[in-house]
């Protein structure tokens, strides 16, 4: 504590005093923590791939290799767990901030009562810095009003550089810097590319960090968009692939499996399963679908290799700084390989979240456009069974497949047994208790005058020196959309659930559909490294004790209700707390405006403009996503049009004649009908000029991480080729105001008025 000064009548009769510096623990490491995403236990080369990873393989020659860690199977949890050291549910992380709902495993909140690692490392001095992904603010909260509490400058980084939300385009991404959105520096055209810009981002936080203060520790959390879909990297990076994955899944996963044994990544003895039936033999596949299938992984591969590149790029960055010695470096997955593609595959991965599958022929028809500007793609679950060699299912379960992924540890001053294998039963919770005893920190008791939930992890620091030091857990439940599943003392007990997401899986995959009917299987993973053999037979009292078990954790750990449904638990959802109203109004100059503030569309609406034109006006009135699936409303040579663009299919409606000069009421209505779609009336001063039908109904969500709705002007790519971004409006345009039948204030006597006028 710092000497009290004393203020006398000049300052040579007074004595200064100085407020303390926050200083870490002498040799306190920088700490950088890389998040992949969607990537599988087999698809980086240090742990059996065939796709090139250098940059990541040096630093598991030069560090650890961690085979037993484990995660959530899904993204928002495992960053919940990570950064927190807390179980995903009792930090209100129980799935996706996407559907935040009312019980308290599930609203998406991050509660005060469990402070971050970031938190922890700047009020011990560090300097924290977030880049990229962060997904960890609820649904109602990742507009440009916030509130801000949930965002990673309320969560304890200093500064913050990425997107939001759970994917975006990785040519036209929704960018936010510290607490504003921001547009990218540079366009698809000019070559710009998501994980470049992120990397350019990471490397100048910290050499501007070390330029002002050298020698300051600092935490970087650099969480990429990849390998999550969309599937999308330069064209040359794709090209180097081409015909790698020709052979198909199988034999790229039995070559991997052989590669895993090599390296030791999996232990002699382990069992590589037969291919499961709801996964189509290559042999029995037609030469398109070869075609397209390989092509998909071909882009994969491109990107993951790309992004590997970046990767170097920041540790290139640290090595030319002086610190990479002196830097902890960990390196994981959130969740095993997507299976969200479905078994073919798809174009258009806004398809998955309305359950939607595409035709194989389609996509070889759009083969060339493939992990390009046209696309929003990802692999046919094939290639998803074969990414997690050799484990069982993927992201979403409590399979080994959805929950164990690799981690690299590299610190070349502490960890010295270079290029080895540690094989301690692991998870997500531990990375924080890791990284606080590497640095001498001690997890605080009470931040803010706020009495902090236990810290679940445990650090893995002793296991840095020694192979056979013991394990920082015995006991970690899982729980993921009604899967679950429960590891104690070397078994785990794991349920047959499988969940209502997706239709596809309900119908292919075998297994429960109701928890009531769920079986249990048993596994001795001490033994049966890939969960191969159900033991439940041959001992019923341990699985008896492992659900008694697990039903202890999710009641501790506040997992309860259950539900395995994604759009089920809207029923449930946290209401938006500036609801929609019948009448909204937006003005040209402000934007994007986050899909979550706009008016839902699907029902119904009108769209009034008031504008003044010149003639033959052109430009964007408004204007929502792009070509993979979004709206826009425009003047073209004159004409009004609005075109929908659904999963990548436009519908056009527009008038034959001109807006003429002057001042006009312009007007668009749609109306939705059973069973899809409905009609289309465009106005110009009340006076019909187009009309027609919609075939289908809208999306009852437009992007998951895409632009938010823009007036007076577009960006990225547009809706259809019509137009190039950003088209701005070229007449006045005044108020755009839109309006929700369904939500108009009802007036009884109105009502009443109005039907006996119709008698």
């Amino acid at each position: 504590m710092a000497a009290e000064g004393r203020i006398g009548r000049t300052i040579d009769e007074s004595e200064p005093s100085f407020a303390p510096v926050r200083r870490p623990p002498s040799g306190a490491p920088h700490v950088v923590v890389v998040v992949l995403d969607d990537l599988g236990f087999a698809q980086l080369g240090c742990f059996g791939s065939s796709i090139t990873t250098p940059a990541i393989d040096r630093l598991a020659a030069r560090g650890l290799r961690y085979n037993r860690f484990h995660v959530t199977a899904l993204c928002s949890p495992t960053r919940a767990c990570l950064l927190t050291g807390r179980n995903h549910h009792a930090v209100g992380m129980g799935f996706l901030t996407d559907i935040p709902t009312g019980f308290p495993g599930y609203d998406g909140r991050i509660p005060r009562s469990a402070g971050t690692m970031a938190r922890t490392l700047r009020n011990a001095g560090y300097n924290t810095f977030a880049v990229g992904k962060w997904h960890l603010a609820p649904r109602w909260e990742q507009s440009a009003s916030g509130p801000f509490e949930r965002w990673p400058l309320g969560l304890g980084f200093e500064r913050y550089y990425g997107f939001l939300a759970g994917d975006t385009n990785q040519w036209t991404p929704e960018l936010v810097c510290d607490n504003h959105f921001v547009d990218p520096p540079r366009g698809p055209a000019d070559g710009y590319h998501l994980t470049e810009d992120l990397a350019d981002r990471a490397i100048r936080y910290v050499q501007d960090q070390q330029q002002a203060t050298p020698g300051k520790p600092f935490f970087l959390y650099f969480a990429t968009g990849a390998t999550h879909a969309p599937h999308q990297a330069p064209p040359d990076w794709i090209d180097r692939y081409r015909g790698h994955f020709d052979d198909g899944w199988e034999a790229w996963r039995a070559e991997a499996f052989a590669r895993q044994l090599e390296l030791g990544v999996v232990p002699d003895g382990t069992t590589l399963a037969d291919r499961p039936s709801w996964v189509q033999s290559w042999d029995s596949l037609g030469p398109d679908e070869r075609r397209l299938f390989a092509r998909q992984m071909e882009v994969f591969g491109g990107f993951l290799s790309h992004t590997d590149h970046q990767i170097g790029r920041v540790v290139a960055a640290l090595d030319e700084l002086g610190v990479l010695d002196d830097t902890l470096l960990l390196l994981l997955s959130d969740n095993g390989t997507s299976a969200e593609g479905g078994p073919t595959g798809s174009v258009n991965e806004h398809r998955f979240t309305h359950d939607l599958l595409d035709d194989p022929g389609e996509q070889v028809a759009r083969i060339d456009d493939l992990g390009g500007f046209r696309a929003y793609n990802h692999y046919a679950w094939g290639w998803a069974w074969a990414g997690n060699t050799p484990l069982r299912l993927w992201k979403r379960y409590t399979w080994l497949g959805g929950v164990r992924t690799p981690l690299v540890v590299h610190w070349p001053a502490r960890v010295t047994a270079a290029n080895e294998v540690r094989p301690q039963f692991c998870h997500a919770v531990d990375l924080m208790p890791t990284i606080l005893d590497a640095a001498g920190i001690t997890a605080p008791d009470v931040i803010d005058g706020v009495v902090q939930q236990p810290v679940e992890g445990r650090s893995l620091v002793p296991t840095f020196a020694d192979a056979e030091a013991p394990g920082p857990r015995a006991t970690q439940y899982f729980e993921m959309l009604g899967s679950r599943a429960i590891y104690h003392d070397g078994w785990k007990a794991t349920t047959d659930h499988i969940g209502s997401q997706l239709r596809v899986e309900r119908e292919l995959v075998p297994g429960s559909q109701d928890f009531d009917e769920d079986h249990w299987a048993l596994f001795d993973l001490e033994h049966d490294f890939s969960e191969a053999r159900d033991l439940a037979a041959d001992h019923p009292e341990r699985v008896r004790s492992l659900v008694e078990l697990w039903w202890a954790e999710a009641g501790r750990n506040k997992v309860l209700p259950l539900d395995d449904s994604f759009i089920g638990r809207t029923v449930a959802m946290v209401p938006s707390p500036t609801p929609p109203r019948f009448r909204t109004v937006y003005r040209p100059g402000a934007g994007p405006i986050s899909e979550e503030a706009v008016p839902p569309l699907g029902g119904g609406f009108e769209l009034r403009a008031a504008v003044e034109t010149g003639e033959s006006a052109g430009g964007v009135v408004c204007a929502l996503g792009d070509w993979n699936n979004g709206w826009a409303w425009y003047l073209l040579d004159g004409r009004m049009v609005i075109t929908f663009n659904v999963f990548g299919t436009p519908y056009r409606f527009g008038s034959s004649g001109v807006v003429p000069a002057g001042r006009h009421a312009l007007d668009v209505e749609y109306r939705r009908e059973q069973p899809a779609g409905g009609p289309v009336v465009l106005r110009v001063d009340d006076e019909v000029v187009a009309e027609g039908k919609l075939p289908v109904n809208l999306p009852f969500r437009w992007q998951i991480g895409g632009a938010g709705l823009l007036v007076g002007r577009d960006r990225g790519f547009p809706v259809c080729d019509d137009y190039e971004p950003p088209f701005p409006f070229t007449g006045t345009l005044g108020e755009i105001a839109f309006e929700i039948p369904s939500l108009r204030r009802r007036v009884p006597d109105e009502e009443i008025a109005t039907a006996l006028r119709h008698e």
